[in-house]
């Protein structure tokens, strides 16, 4: 297990230890736990450094962020009735390519369509699961201020 599956299946484990009930076996808490926690700020790097048309670090994010699902996918397949890895694949695949693409076009303005394209597919997962009141944007300001989205100057 890599150290992004360690972290994630840390926190799901603590999740799921606080959602835990015979009632609950599947531990839905830490569905959201996880999104919140390694989704939600990988979404939001990736807005910022599209934004900023650092294209590298876009890049870097966007595989981040890719395999934060694959991990998210295998720690927790299935939510409800729900397989998790074919929830990925339905959402949010098609719209992470287009987001690829705009990267390696170096397009701002087809970044800006394709990430929201993929903020939509968020809040459409989201309101197909009972989450409508969970809605995502593009990031209107930085929540790492410690960190320049800018591309480096040479």
């Amino acid at each position: 297990m890599n150290r992004s599956n360690q972290s994630i299946a840390a926190i799901a484990v603590v999740a799921a230890v606080g959602a835990a009930s015979p009632a609950n076996a599947q531990h839905p808490a830490a569905l959201g736990d996880l999104m919140t926690a390694f989704v939600q700020p990988r979404h939001i790097k990736l807005g910022l450094a599209g934004s900023e048309q650092n294209w590298s670090y876009a890049a870097y994010e966007l595989d981040q962020l890719r395999e934060t699902l694959a991990d998210i996918a295998e720690i927790l397949p299935k939510y409800r009735d729900l397989s998790i890895p074919d929830l990925i694949t339905s959402t949010v695949k098609e719209p992470l390519a287009a987001v690829n693409g705009a990267i390696q076009a170096k397009d701002a303005n087809q970044f800006s369509a394709a990430y929201g394209q993929l903020t939509k597919s968020c809040n459409a997962c989201h309101e197909s699961y009972d989450r409508a009141a969970i809605v995502i944007q593009p990031p209107t300001a930085t929540a790492f201020p410690d960190q320049d989205f800018r591309p480096p100057t040479k």
